[in-house]
């Protein structure tokens, strides 16, 4: 990459960790003021429901957004909404403003990483760029979200709830500052029936499809992962700091083959990568319900991680690749949609199945569905290839 382009990118995951760290601030502080406020365990499920809900409804309209307007204008307006929501909850805290602020942040922080996304997707030449860009830009999320909760409780415990959250109405402020000097690019040419085009035309592209359908199949396994563990480890009588590390390692080895990727950028396809990975999930999901020791579900967490971190990047380059210039944002709108809606509604199924069958059977029922899947990553190995089209050039 270019040193002009490096500096750029180092800005943008700044911005991006800025907003996201708001949210995921707000998302560990909300709950604990509304527990404290005397509210049931019910009322901060539906308040911390409100952070993905918002984002289902509001991807797509904030996809075609950001291909009309690019970076720097839907930005602007995700940060003055993020701002206002945490404004609110420090003016007024209590459990309706909470709800409101949950909708403001979690919608602002969901657009602003489409229009980043949409944006790092055509400053990268090529398929190499575009692996590089998006393993840089996968780690932003992994870094806010220790970043938003660490700073929110220290200042919860010193200072208070309010001070929290007007640290968390701080940080949009600086996601914008970071991204001020990013240079825009030039707007794409939309076609005359561009307005007239449902987002969900982009269904009846056969590679769309499956690249949705992958990224359901591996979201789904990382939700898993997320659920199941905790669980299990229950059973066994591990202690809620054990469990804490096995989930804790699944995210430091997801966001440390993120930082290795860029280095094999040039040596790896995309499809491969996505193959691997789901048919290495698999076989780990088989065998992690079997495993009885806090040391072997450790490992079992770590390799999971490394296979599932590694597919973001390339899931995104794909994107970028397959769909057009002018419907990149409504492409990300549609895959985050997707994400969030399986996000709100998995958690749901899987302990309902886990009731009837036992939890371990959901691991085992959601590595034999990635790992039967994985024949349509085979089926994408023609799609993501060389098809990048140039660059515009910048202003």
């Amino acid at each position: 990459m270019t040193r002009n382009l490096n500096a750029e990118l180092v800005r943008l995951v700044t911005a991006q960790v800025c907003i996201h760290a708001a949210m995921a601030g707000m998302r560990m502080a909300a709950p604990l003021l509304a527990l404290q406020q005397g509210y049931s365990a019910a009322a901060v499920g539906v308040l911390l429901a409100l952070f993905a809900l918002t984002q289902v409804f509001l991807a797509l309209p904030a996809g075609r957004f950001a291909d009309r307007h690019g970076l720097h204008k839907p930005l602007a307006w995700c940060v003055a909404v993020s701002c206002s929501g945490c404004c609110l909850a420090v003016l007024v805290p209590h459990y309706a403003t909470l709800c409101v602020a949950a909708l403001c942040t979690g919608g602002a922080a969901g657009a602003a990483v489409i229009a980043l996304q949409r944006h790092v997707g055509r400053l990268a030449e090529g398929p190499t760029e575009l692996k590089r860009v998006f393993s840089w830009l996968s780690l932003g999320p992994a870094v806010s979200n220790f970043v938003g909760p660490f700073f929110a409780g220290l200042m919860i415990d010193h200072v208070g709830f309010r001070a929290a959250f007007a640290l968390m109405a701080l940080l949009p402020l600086l996601s914008w500052w970071w991204s001020r000097s990013v240079r825009a690019l030039p707007a794409v040419e939309l076609p005359p029936q561009h307005q007239r085009r449902p987002a969900w035309s982009l269904l009846r592209d056969e590679g769309f499809r499956r690249l949705l359908l992958l990224n359901w199949f591996l979201s789904s396994c990382w939700d898993v992962h997320t659920f199941v563990v905790p669980i299990l480890g229950h059973e066994r009588g591990l202690s809620a700091s054990v469990i804490g590390t096995l989930l804790g390692a699944f995210a430091v080895s997801a966001s440390g083959v993120r930082l290795l990727l860029p280095l094999f950028a040039e040596r790896v396809r995309e499809w491969a990568v996505i193959m691997t990975a789901m048919l290495a999930t698999a076989l780990l999901f088989g065998i992690y319900p079997l495993l009885q020791g806090p040391w072997a579900m450790g490992l079992c967490s770590v390799l999971a991680g490394f296979a599932l971190g590694s597919v973001q990047p390339m899931i995104m380059s794909t994107l970028h690749q397959i769909t057009p210039h002018d419907r990149h944002g409504e492409a990300l709108g549609l895959r985050l949609m997707t994400i969030n809606a399986s996000s709100v509604a998995m958690p749901m199924l899987f302990g309902s199945a886990g009731a009837l069958v036992g939890i371990g059977s959901v691991f085992w029922a959601s590595g034999a569905l990635v790992g039967l899947g994985s024949r349509l990553a085979w089926g994408m190995r023609h799609r993501a290839t060389g098809s990048h089209p140039p660059r515009p050039p910048l202003d």
